[in-house]
C-alpha cells in the first residue's frame, strides 16, 4: 500500500488546496482523505491515522494505565506512518523508553515534565496555523493540567500564551494576565478550590472561555468536584470539561482557533 506521509496539520480543505495548487498529486490527495485508515497493532491497539483530516487534531495516545510494552509497540509502529505522536501522562519509565525510540528513529522529541507529555516528531517543527490560545490558572498547583492544555494546543499549530497563578483570592493579579491575552481566540481557564476563576474571565471577555476544574482543594468535595460543580453553574457563559482534564481543554480551545485563524487567512 502506497504510504503517504501526513503533515502535522493536515485538514480536508487543507488537502484540496494542495492539489489545486499541484502540490501534490491526485493518489496523493485520496490517501490522505481516506479519514478511515486504521493501523491494526496485533491484539492490542487500532490506530486511528484519519482523525487529522476528519477532526483537524492528531490521534494521541494515553500513556496511562498501558503496560510499557504496549505503550512502546503502539508508538514504533504509528510513527513511520504518521510522522508524529504526542503521548499524554507518561510515568518516568515510560518516558525513558519513548525518548530511546525517538532517539533510534533519529526523531525529534520534546518532554513537558510538568504536564508528564512527550511529543515525537520527524520533523523539528510544527506547522502554525494562525490560531490564537490563552491559558490562565488560578493557582500554582493547577499547572500540571495547565501545561497538558498548552502541549496539545502547540501541537495542533497554536501560538499558545500563559498567564498563572493570577486566582480570585488576588483578583488584582488577573487584569493585567487578561490584558495580554486580548487578542486570543479561545481561553483555557484551569482552577481547583470552588473554581471561581472561569466564571470571572467569562464575564470580562468577548471570546470562547473553556473552565478546567482541577483536583486540588481540601477535605469535602476537595479533588476537583466542588470547582467541577460550581463551574457548571456558573452564571456566565461558558463550557465546562471533566476534572483535570487539560488535553480535552487544549484541544478543543486549538480547533476553535484554528478556525478563527483560517478565516483571517
Amino acid at each position: 500500500m502506497l504510504i503517504i506521509r501526513m503533515n502535522s496539520n493536515n485538514t480536508l480543505r487543507g488537502i484540496l488546496k494542495e492539489f489545486e495548487s499541484g502540490k501534490i498529486s491526485a493518489d496523493a490527495a485520496e490517501e490522505l482523505i481516506d479519514g478511515l485508515r486504521i493501523e491494526k497493532i496485533g491484539d492490542i491497539a487500532n490506530i486511528d491515522l484519519g482523525r487529522s483530516v476528519r477532526c483537524g487534531m492528531p490521534e494521541v495516545i494515553l500513556a496511562e494505565g498501558k503496560r510499557n510494552e504496549h505503550l512502546a509497540r503502539i508508538v514504533e509502529e504509528i510513527l513511520p506512518v504518521s510522522g508524529r505522536c504526542l503521548i499524554t501522562r507518561t510515568d518516568p519509565e515510560q518516558t525513558d523508553d519513548l525518548i530511546k525510540i525517538a532517539e533510534n528513529l533519529g526523531f525529534s522529541y520534546f518532554y513537558n515534565e510538568t504536564a508528564s507529555t512527550v511529543f515525537i516528531s520527524k520533523d523539528s517543527g510544527v506547522k502554525k496555523t494562525g490560531g490564537r490560545v490563552g491559558i490562565i490558572t488560578a493557582g500554582t498547583s493547577d499547572l500540571r493540567v495547565a501545561e497538558e492544555a498548552k502541549v496539545i494546543a502547540e501541537v495542533m499549530g497554536c501560538e499558545v500564551k500563559t498567564s498563572y497563578d493570577v486566582g480570585a483570592a488576588g483578583i488584582h493579579r488577573l487584569f493585567p494576565a487578561i490584558k495580554e491575552m486580548l487578542d486570543v481566540d479561545a481561553y483555557v481557564v484551569c482552577a481547583g478550590r470552588e473554581g471561581t476563576l472561569p466564571t470571572v474571565i467569562a464575564g470580562l471577555v468577548d471570546r470562547p472561555v473553556i473552565g478546567v476544574p482541577v483536583s486540588v482543594g481540601y477535605g469535602y468535595m476537595g479533588q476537583g468536584q466542588a470547582a467541577l460543580a460550581g463551574m457548571l453553574q456558573s452564571c456566565a457563559v461558558l463550557t465546562v470539561v471533566n476534572i483535570d482534564a487539560g488535553f480535552t481543554a487544549g484541544s478543543f480551545a486549538a480547533r476553535i482557533a484554528n478556525m478563527a485563524g483560517e478565516l483571517r487567512g
